[in-house]
C-alpha cells in the first residue's frame, strides 16, 4: 500500500492538469501477473472497481506474451473493462530474471480526449465515437522505446495535447516508481516471499469481507429508481435491483432495468460492479479496516444484462453513466441493503458529479484550454449523523480546484462560492448541503457543456426523511438582471444536459449541486440541532418553519402547537 501511495504522490506532483494535481481524479495500484489487485491508493473508488477487471480482461484477450520488459500499455475502451472514454488505464509489466511477476498500474481521468465537446463530455452524444478517442490495449512504450506513431495519433486528437503529454508522463513516472519499489522489495525479501505475501494479503481481505457479510441477514432485498433523462430524450428511465445475501456472498441482479438509452447515461459492466463494491464496503467496512485488493471482490457478484443501461453494448455512449448514474446506483443498492440492516443505512446522496465543462482559446496565451470542473454535493444522512456538506460523490474521493488556481488558468472569475442554504433534505438527521457558485466570463467567448442530474428529481429521503433539494443550472446574459434556465435562453432540450453552448464576456453562470437526503421523520429532529442549523446558516427561518414546523423567537425554536 505504501508503494501505491508513493506512486500517487508522483502523479499528483508531476501532472499538468488540475483534474490530477488538484482534483486527484486518479488511482494507482500494484497487481499480480494474473491482473489481480494487490495494493492500491484509492482516490477514486469507481476506478478501482473497474481495475478489478481491466487488466484481467486484457490478459484474456491478448495473453501474457503481449507484454514485454519496458512496455507501457494504455487502454480506455469502455467495452473492454474501462469506466468511460476519459478514464485511461496505464499498465507496466514487471519482469525479474526474465519472468513476469506482476504489473504497476495507474488509472486517471484525462481532462480532454477529443470528441464533439471540449472536455470530452458530450451530454447529447448518441454513440461512443462522439465521446473521444477510443484506445484498445496498445503500447505507448514498447521495450522502453516511445511508440512515436501512436503518440502522434493520440495528441493530434486531443484539444490540449500539451496537458495530455504531461499527464501521461506523470502516470508513466508513477509506474516507474512502482516498478522500482517492487524490485527493491524483492531484493530485500526474495521473490518467493513477496509473491507469497501478496497471495496472503489477498486471501486475508477475502476472509475479512466474507466474515462481515456473514453478519448480515440472509435474504432478497429489492429497490428501484427512476433517472430523470439521458441527455438526448427527456423521458425518465428505470433501474431495478435485487440484492441477495447468501451466507458470505452478495449478489446484485439488475435484471429488469431499462434497455440502454440513446444518450450517454449508460453504464459499462465494470461501473455497475464498482457501484456494488462501494455499497458493500459502505455497509460492511465503513472505516476501511479491510485492505482494498482483489480479495474484497471475490465474495461479490453482479448480474447486469447486456444491452441495458447497466451494461451498454457497442456503440452506445457511456460518459455520464460513470459520473452520474454510478453514484445513484450506489444509493439504490444502499436503499435495498437498508431493508436488511437499517441501522447501517444511509439516505441518498445528491447523486450527480455535476459535470461542468469549459473550453476555448485562452485570450492571454492563444492556446486551447479545457477544464473539467466538479464541486461537492450533499451526502445522505445516516441514523447517527447529518450528511456531509460539499463532498464529492460516494464513488469518488476527489477534490475541488481552489479558486486561485481556477482563475489563474481559465478565463472566468468566481463571484460567489459557498454552501447552498436549505439544500439538505430535512429529517431526524439532515442531509448534507450542496454547493452553489456564480462564474463570470472574462474571455470574448467560451464553450460550456454540462452533464448534471437531480435537476428534476431530488435525492430520495429514507425512513421518513425528506428529499434533498434539486440541482440547478442557470445563466444571466450580460446586461440582464436575472438568471434563467438554459432551456429558455438557448433552447436546449434538457435544463441540465447540453453541449457546446457559447457564452460571451460578461455573461454569468449559476449552478447549484444537489443536496443530500434526510433520514428519519422531521418531527424527531432535536430542537437544539435546528437552532444550530439556523445559527450556522445551513437552513433559513422560512425553511425551518415550513419543514420542521417550529416557531422561532430570538434564535430559539419551539414546536408549533397544532390547532384542533
Amino acid at each position: 500500500a505504501n508503494i501505491a501511495a508513493e506512486m500517487a504522490i508522483v502523479m499528483m506532483k508531476t501532472s499538468y492538469s488540475t483534474i490530477f494535481n488538484e482534483g486527484l481524479d486518479f488511482s494507482t495500484m500494484l497487481l499480480d501477473r494474473q491482473g489481480n489487485i494487490i495494493a492500491e491508493r484509492n482516490f477514486a473508488p469507481a476506478m478501482m472497481g473497474a481495475v478489478n477487471y481491466t487488466l484481467r480482461w486484457t490478459l484474456e484477450e491478448l495473453g501474457e506474451s503481449f507484454f514485454e520488459p519496458g512496455d507501457v500499455v494504455v487502454h480506455n475502451d469502455p467495452y473492454r473493462g474501462n469506466c468511460h472514454i476519459p478514464e485511461h488505464m496505464l499498465m507496466k509489466p514487471i519482469f525479474i530474471d526474465g519472468e513476469l511477476i506482476g504489473f504497476a498500474g495507474a488509472i486517471g481521468h484525462l481532462a480532454e480526449v477529443g470528441g464533439k465537446a471540449p472536455g470530452s463530455f458530450a451530454s447529447d452524444a448518441t454513440d461512443v465515437y462522439q465521446e473521444g478517442l477510443r484506445l484498445p490495449p496498445v503500447k505507448l512504450l514498447e521495450k522502453g522505446e516511445y511508440n512515436e506513431q501512436l503518440w502522434r495519433v493520440i495528441l493530434a486528437n486531443h484539444r490540449t495535447p500539451q496537458n495530455s503529454w504531461g499527464d501521461f508522463h506523470a502516470m508513466i513516472g508513477a509506474l516507474n516508481v512502482g516498478e522500482r519499489r517492487l524490485r527493491e522489495l524483492v531484493d530485500r525479501y526474495d521473490l518467493e516471499t513477496v509473491i507469497d505475501g501478496s497471495h496472503m494479503l489477498i486471501d486475508h481481505a477475502e476472509r475479512r469481507l466474507r466474515a462481515e457479510i456473514e453478519d448480515l441477514p440472509d435474504g432478497r432485498y429489492e429497490a428501484r429508481m427512476l433517472v430523470e433523462d439521458d441527455g438526448v430524450g427527456i423521458d425518465p428511465f428505470e433501474v431495478k435491483v435485487a440484492v441477495v445475501i447468501d451466507g458470505s456472498r452478495i449478489i446484485a441482479d439488475f435484471t429488469g432495468s431499462s434497455p440502454q438509452v440513446r444518450g450517454p447515461m449508460n453504464c459499462t459492466f465494470v461501473v455497475a460492479a464498482a457501484a456494488l463494491y462501494n455499497a458493500v464496503f459502505s455497509v460492511t467496512d465503513p472505516h476501511d479496516s479491510i485492505p482494498r485488493n482483489a480479495g474484497c471482490y471475490r465474495p461479490v457478484q453482479v448480474i447486469a444484462p447486456a444491452g441495458t443501461v447497466i451494461n451498454v453494448r457497442h456503440p452506445g455512449p457511456s460518459v455520464g453513466g460513470n459520473t452520474d448514474l454510478q453514484p445513484k446506483l450506489i444509493d439504490l443498492l444502499l436503499a435495498a441493503l437498508a431493508k436488511a440492516v437499517p441501522e447501517r443505512a444511509a439516505a441518498a446522496t445528491g447523486g450527480s458529479s455535476s459535470n461542468l465543462l469549459i473550453g476555448g482559446i485562452h485570450p492571454e496565451t492563444g492556446r486551447y484550454y479545457s477544464n473539467y470542473n466538479f464541486d461537492g454535493l450533499g451526502t445522505g444522512a445516516t441514523q447517527e449523523k447529518d450528511g456531509n456538506d460539499g463532498e464529492v460523490t460516494r464513488h469518488s474521493n476527489c477534490r475541488n480546484t481552489p479558486i486561485e488556481v481556477f482563475e489563474h488558468r481559465y478565463p472566468l472569475v468566481t463571484l460567489h462560492y459557498g454552501l447552498a442554504q436549505d439544500s439538505g433534505g430535512p429529517g431526524r438527521r439532515r442531509g448534507g448541503l450542496g454547493v452553489e457558485r456564480i462564474l463570470r466570463v472574462t474571455a470574448p467567448e467560451i464553450t460550456v457543456s454540462a452533464l448534471f442530474d437531480r435537476c428534476k428529481m431530488g435525492s430520495p429521503g429514507l425512513f421518513g426523511g425528506m428529499d434533498g433539494q434539486m440541482a440547478a443550472l442557470l445563466v444571466k446574459r450580460k446586461g440582464q438582471t436575472e438568471f434563467r434556465p438554459f432551456t429558455e435562453v438557448f433552447g436546449v432540450r434538457s435544463p441540465s444536459k447540453f453541449t457546446n453552448v457559447l457564452l460571451s464576456e460578461g455573461d454569468e453562470l449559476y449552478y447549484r449541486s444537489p443536496g443530500g437526503a434526510g433520514f428519519g421523520p422531521v418531527a424527531e429532529r432535536d430542537l437544539e440541532m435546528i437552532e444550530e442549523d439556523l445559527r450556522e446558516g445551513y437552513i433559513g427561518e422560512t425553511a425551518a418553519r415550513r419543514d420542521y414546523g417550529v416557531e422561532i423567537r430570538e434564535g430559539k425554536v419551539a414546536r408549533m402547537e397544532r390547532t384542533k
